[in-house]
């Protein structure tokens, strides 16, 4: 039962007051804003990037270019020194390469070219005889570098005459046999006597021809262009 001098104002819903209605709704509304998803967003930092003045780059890129245009006489002059310093020694050694293999005319023998021992050495006469006995035959570098027997005769001299080692058939080197006295082919069985001339095939043809001169003690040979002595035929090699 309500009291005759209560305040109708201060009295609410179900018995509550005003001031705690007040209360709820307040509380509800925080409540609110609480699940509300702003809430929940994280908030950006705050710090701020230092981003550089406009014209301050391309100023600083202007005063680091002249360092990184390389130097083209410095260049020049290192590219020189590389291949002077890898050149030098591949040419050192090269000349006594080539020179092997492109003789050397001999002087005062016209055409002829001096011949080359396996060291590419020249051929004297006298040092040739001193190691090599009659009816010896060793090679040597001949005419266009090829392999080519100089012959000791059986008076001790230097044959007139010096034979090409190649094999007619298919160009194998020869090998002279000192036990039988011929030269016999180990790629195929091709057989040539001391002279050169083929003797057993299937080489169609005996072996080429070169002249043999000695001048001042030098052996050199030329071109033989006449007619083979062995069977009085024309040279094939010609």
């Amino acid at each position: 039962m309500k009291s005759a001098g209560a305040d109708p104002s201060s009295e609410g819903i179900d018995g509550h007051s005003s001031d705690e209605i007040r209360y709820f709704r307040m509380a509800a509304m925080g409540l609110t804003s609480l699940a509300s998803p702003c809430a929940f967003t994280t908030a950006r930092p705050t710090t701020r990037r230092a981003h550089a003045r406009p014209g301050m780059l391309p100023v600083r890129a202007a005063a680091a270019a002249p360092s990184m245009v390389p130097d083209e006489a410095k260049r020049t002059t290192m590219n020189l020194l590389l291949a002077g310093s890898v050149g030098l020694p591949v040419v050192a050694m090269a000349i006594p390469f080539f020179s092997f293999f492109v003789p050397v005319k001999a002087a005062g023998t016209g055409a002829g070219l001096v011949a080359k021992d396996a060291l590419g050495n020249d051929v004297k006469k006298s040092e040739w005889l001193a190691k090599h006995q009659p009816g010896d035959h060793s090679l040597v570098q001949g005419l266009k570098g090829d392999a080519t027997y100089l012959i000791v005769t059986s008076a001790g001299d230097v044959e007139k005459y010096g034979l090409n080692a190649v094999c007619t058939h298919l160009g194998c080197v020869v090998p002279w046999n000192a036990v039988e006295k011929k030269f016999i082919c180990p790629c195929h069985g091709s057989q040539y006597n001391a002279e050169g001339f083929k003797v057993r095939g299937p080489a169609p043809l005996s072996l080429a021809l070169a002249h043999v001169d000695v001048v001042e003690d030098l052996v050199s040979l030329t071109p033989w262009t006449e007619t083979d002595f062995r069977d009085g035929g024309k040279p094939w090699w010609s």
